[in-house]
């Protein structure tokens, strides 16, 4: 799950019983843990990948008939490289910090009481990160590729409803999967104090309900992204090889979260493209997603006594 930039590091004040047994083990739980995940994941899917191969061999083999060059791979490449790039570099708190929050301040001064932005400093600047992640995400790739492929399909790049419920039996198996593991995951110190990102989210149902709803847009943004823009240009190039190629830049996106969810960022990549290749659909990882991330931030406030009690910040224009 993507978040703005902030540094983790290993250490920090020693914890008691279980708790701090675990911490200690962290650095070699994903190298005991892998191994056998992945195995699962290959008896699962690996019909999948086969007729993704499939598929992509019958592509290739067609295109070497006509003597064409597939073009497909380095325009998506070139393109999610640089998309990932400028978000990096323009689309987090620090190009916010130094070239967006004094447009804010000097619109506020001029205009009070519409953006309220000294109430809401913070809440804008995930205005900001939320919104260059869904236009980098949706409208700059699925636009730019519908411009460039005429005769692509965009709904066939994950965006299909077509047998949605049929395959609901996953999201819910999934999740009963899950949901134990992240309430055992939250009582680590350092998930408490990482979740949620917007530390305001504490003010007030508005601050968090307000913070979720941004949150939940970037996650359907992302899945539309990894799972949908970048597996689905690709398959019939790469075939299965497309799945895993996007787990690279998905699990780096992760960098600064802390340890342990970043190396299951590894696993999620996998499993949630090779889902949305079986299902043709993004829509099961997008609700894991934001079940998971609603959790978590409503753990990591429950387990820190700070949920909020008022229903508006003090002094909220009613």
């Amino acid at each position: 799950m993507l978040g703005p930039r902030g540094g983790y590091e290993f250490g920090g004040p020693a914890q008691p019983g279980f708790i701090g047994f675990i911490e200690e083990l962290k650095p070699g739980v994903p190298l005991v843990l892998l191994p056998p995940v992945m195995i699962g994941l290959w008896f699962v899917f690996r019909n999948t990948w086969r007729e993704l191969d499939e598929d992509a061999h019958r592509h290739r083999a067609a295109l070497l008939a006509q003597g064409r060059a597939d073009s497909r791979p380095f325009v998506a490449f070139v393109m999610c490289a640089m998309i990932l790039t400028l978000q990096e570099y323009f689309g987090g708190r620090v190009y916010f910090d130094a070239k967006i929050h004094k447009l804010l301040v000097e619109y506020d001064t001029l205009h009070p009481h519409v953006i309220e932005f000294r109430k809401y400093e913070e809440l804008w600047g995930y205005v900001w990160w939320a919104g260059t992640r869904i236009g980098g995400y949706v409208f700059v790739p699925f636009g730019l590729w519908k411009l460039l492929y005429p005769k692509d399909s965009l709904l066939d790049l994950g965006l299909r409803t077509k047998g949605f419920w049929s395959h609901i039996w996953i999201y819910l198996s999934i999740l009963a999967f899950i949901l134990p593991v992240t309430y055992i995951a939250s009582r680590a110190p350092d998930f408490r104090s990482y979740y949620p990102f917007y530390k305001a989210s504490t003010r007030s149902w508005f601050d968090f309900l307000a913070w979720e709803s941004m949150y939940f847009a970037q996650f359907l943004a992302l899945e539309m992204f990894f799972r949908g823009f970048w597996i689905g240009v690709l398959r019939r190039s790469l075939g299965s090889g497309a799945i895993f190629a996007m787990a690279v830049p998905y699990c780096m996106i992760h960098y600064g979260k802390p340890y342990l969810e970043t190396c299951g960022a590894i696993i999620a990549g996998i499993f949630l493209g090779s889902l949305s290749m079986r299902t043709k659909s993004i829509y099961q990882g997008f609700l894991v997603h934001i079940s998971v991330a609603a959790l978590m931030d409503w753990l990591a406030l429950a387990q820190r006594g700070a949920l909020p009690t008022e229903l508006f910040p003090p002094n909220f224009p009613n």
